[in-house]
């Protein structure tokens, strides 16, 4: 088969390597892709927002079909466009990918069917907003209603800080747009963890969960992030916790939006945190998280291309997942997530041993890397346990300098 990926970021890169692993796929094709994916797929400069040039390539080259890594391409209609053109296409429709792109759709629909999830009100006056906040205190959670690519999320720890989250949003427009409408929910404290599935015509594939490390220095200190590591599985949670999570959250939300004439197809991804023994909903996407994705894909031991075909195709599938561990950490620009410095050349990656590099916000030029965004790279490893992949990765990381670069010393602090 021959397979198309949308999106050029480090979670693509995760997919495109996936594919390439498959038996079934005898080629890759990425666009517009990243130049660490050249290894494993062929690059195609097209815009992931260019729907009649991505529609004309998957026609020319006959792809099997296309797989959408980002959520602006969703949210915007490029599943839509594609079965127009009878294209076989995997993700959520533009009214599906609303789960995603709109905070205040996914928290009306939750609480309609009765998903639990935090308590919430949603605001687009500044007025009513503040008024709101000192009624309730803090800690408490103001988010941008729309798209903010994973940044548009403020934990206020005292009323100021939410206050003034809520101030940039309606007033300083810094998310656009996407922060025209806030939405303040309750702050729970626990366990949080990412319990992605694939979807399809009603069929539920469950991955394994995994936990992400959203703040950006050590001990989850300092500003939200996209994530600055990962790991897979999640040993503080229990089966029977995944479990109920299923049952309660993922099962219910793919009925509920079957019900309001919106089925979902694609990859259902629940952000969810585990508060006094109860599993409740953080925030839902309608693709692949990153930097999850980067630690559960390689659990696979299923072919990635005969499964999704197979999906596609309205057949009974099944996924085998491996038992071994697997952690991630990213390697950030110096200055991110805020004002992140481009241009700085990264060590020589390929005295990285027994470890697996992801690339995200690299370039190559005269056969070295350079920085070219926030999160650069996620260097990962497998391992026995947690503690196993954890200890292979920071081995290869401390054994080179990462000047101009930072990353956490901690990821996976949390596995018990």
């Amino acid at each position: 088969m021959k397979v198309l990926v949308i999106g050029r970021g480090g979670r693509e890169h995760a997919i495109v390597r996936q594919f390439a692993k498959s038996p079934s796929v005898t080629q890759v094709f990425a666009a517009p892709g990243n130049d660490g994916m050249r290894e494993d797929a062929e690059l195609a400069s097209i815009d992931e927002m260019d729907f009649e040039g991505l529609a004309e390539f998957a026609q020319q080259k006959q792809v099997d079909f296309s797989f959408v890594g980002p959520e602006q391409p969703l949210a915007e209609g490029i599943v839509d466009f594609f079965e127009a053109k009878g294209l076989r296409i995997f993700g959520p429709s533009k009214a599906a990918a609303q789960i995603e792109g709109s905070k205040a759709f996914a928290k009306e629909l939750m609480k309609k069917y009765t998903i639990p999830t935090a308590g919430y009100e949603t605001f687009t006056e500044t007025a009513q907003a503040i008024a709101f906040i000192r009624q309730h205190g803090a800690p408490i959670v103001v988010k941008a209603d729309g798209l903010a690519a994973g940044k548009g999320v403020v934990v206020a720890l005292t009323e100021g800080e939410a206050i003034a989250a809520v101030n940039d949003m309606l007033e300083g427009q810094k998310f656009g747009e996407s922060g025209s409408k806030v939405v303040i929910e309750e702050f729970l404290d626990g366990e949080e963890f990412s319990f992605m599935s694939f979807v399809y015509s009603g069929q539920i594939y469950p991955m394994v969960i995994s936990q992400d490390h959203k703040r950006a220095y050590d001990g989850d200190r300092g500003p939200n992030t996209g994530g600055m590591g990962a790991y897979s599985p999640v040993p503080q949670i229990s089966q029977a916790i995944v479990d109920e999570t299923f049952a309660k959250i993922v099962e219910p939300t793919v009925k509920a939006m079957a019900s309001e004439e919106t089925p979902f197809n694609g990859i259902l991804y629940a952000g969810v945190i585990l508060t006094e023994g109860v599993p409740k909903v953080i925030e839902f996407n309608a693709r692949f998280g990153d930097p999850e994705t980067q630690v559960v894909l390689p659990r696979m031991k299923s072919d990635f291309g005969l499964f999704m075909d197979t999906i596609l195709s309205e057949q009974p599938a099944e996924l085998e997942w491996d038992n071994e561990a697997v952690l991630g950490v990213v390697i950030a620009a110096d200055g991110y997530p805020e004002q992140v410095e481009k241009g700085a050349y990264l060590p020589d990656l390929t005295k990285l041993a027994g470890v697996e590099v992801t690339h995200a916000g690299t370039k190559l030029s005269s056969g070295r890397y350079f920085g070219n965004g926030g999160r650069v790279l996620l260097v990962s490893a497998k391992g026995s346990s947690i503690q196993d992949a954890q200890r292979k990765v920071y081995e290869q990381l401390n054994s080179i300098e990462w000047n101009a670069f930072f990353y956490r010393t901690d990821i996976g602090w949390r596995a018990k």
